[in-house]
């Protein structure tokens, strides 16, 4: 990402930092800021960023799901394709300890045996990462650390910190990474460095979105913002077959995007 939109991002995204709170918990240290809702707060991270063309792709051969269902005597075909997942800014000050080990695909309860690569299978998982040095991003100043392999654990295995390495960022660089990974933020060990990284996740089009796009996202500014294949990405789509559909037929209608009705296959 070019030095331009990571200083717009920064200057729509800045204001919303400073007005964070610590966060009430433990999973997040205090010295940590977040922005969420980049949907509405900053058009530019979803054009770069969220539509980035290698992430995409990647999310689209790994995430996509498709089916074939007899209805009477016709076999129907759907394709259900990825949506948006979640967006972050976080801000790491100094002295913040590190984030304990966790994976994302956690939120979809998802359960599996341990397997070994050749066992793999496009499709499996349910959400992929992307993130995005906002600035230099060090194993000192907090770069997320990873288990490389770790996606083809079973579910219930214990991360160990020994296997980690360190995801290590140049501003605007990026680190696309499986929601299957133990990974974390690491400590800020630096007495005047931010940690500035920017990030999100998609996930298949039949889950449940980490972030509530529709609550978290005014829907006139999306609207505003975006054609119909974003608004569609953000979540205002049809997964096929019959899933989101409101009275109208598709979820596009309710932001004056005329849609045709019939068999939502």
């Amino acid at each position: 990402m070019s030095t331009e939109d990571l200083a717009a991002i920064e200057k729509d995204t800045r204001i919303h930092l400073l007005a964070d709170k610590p966060w009430d918990g433990t999973f997040f240290p205090i010295q940590t800021r977040r922005v969420n809702g980049l949907a509405s707060k900053s058009k530019i991270f979803m054009e770069k960023l969220v539509c980035y063309q290698a992430y995409q792709d990647a999310c689209d051969t790994l995430l996509t799901s498709r089916v074939s269902n007899w209805v009477g005597d016709v076999q129907e075909h759907s394709t259900s394709k990825p949506q948006l997942n979640n967006t972050i800014v976080f801000s790491i000050g100094p002295g913040a300890k590190a984030q304990p080990l966790h994976r994302d695909d956690m939120i979809h309860h998802r359960v599996k045996e341990r397997m070994e690569s050749s066992h793999y299978t496009i499709g499996q998982d349910s959400a992929i990462g992307f993130l995005v040095g906002g600035k230099k991003t060090t194993k000192a100043n907090g770069a997320t650390r990873f288990i490389p392999g770790s996606h083809l654990w079973k579910h219930d295995t214990p991360p160990a910190e020994d296997l980690c390495v360190y995801a290590e960022l140049e501003p605007g660089d990026g680190f696309i990474m499986l929601a299957s990974c133990y990974h974390g933020g690491s400590a800020n060990t630096t007495t005047d460095q931010e940690r500035l990284v920017y990030s999100c996740f998609m996930t298949k089009g039949y889950l449940r979105q980490e972030e509530n796009q529709y609550l978290n996202n005014p829907p006139e500014i999306q609207s505003s913002f975006y054609n119909d294949e974003m608004l569609k990405l953000i979540g205002y789509n049809l997964s096929a077959p019959f899933l989101g559909w409101i009275k109208e037929g598709h979820p596009l209608a309710a932001l004056g995007r005329a849609q045709p009705l019939g068999d939502m296959y």
